[in-house]
């Protein structure tokens, strides 16, 4: 079981780096899409380069447990942020999973804020 406890953190770091590396380079193949996505939920479309970036550096972060507990907790604002914006549509099912889906991936980087990223990290904490 302790073994678990070592590997746990970067099992997690891992699983949520690779949700949000490949997320934001695929968007650089359609900024302008992306963009409009943005729009569409109230934010500003300049944003769209800010955010990609943002989603790369986050999962940069998470796989490398550097800087894990700021990005932890930025990442969470990022999830809810999002998961309010564009996917609470009580009307529609699909679009409620991805809301919730949103809000347990905000617990999982709450919980790198609250406990950092783990013995094999660049952070040692």
């Amino acid at each position: 079981m302790e073994q678990f406890k070592t590997y746990a953190p970067l099992l997690a770091r891992l699983f949520l780096a690779i949700m949000f590396i490949p997320a934001g380079f695929a968007k650089t193949g359609d900024v302008a899409g992306f963009a409009g996505y943005l729009a569409s939920g109230g934010l500003p479309a300049f944003l769209a380069w800010p955010a990609i970036l943002f989603e790369i550096l986050l999962g940069l972060s998470m796989l490398l447990g550097f800087q894990a507990r700021i990005m932890g907790l930025l990442g969470a604002g990022f999830c809810v942020l999002a998961a309010l914006l564009y996917h609470f549509v009580p009307a529609d099912q699909m679009q409620m999973v991805m809301f919730y889906k949103n809000l347990g991936v905000a617990a999982a980087f709450l919980m790198i804020f609250a406990h950092g990223a783990g013995r094999l990290a660049i952070d040692k904490a």
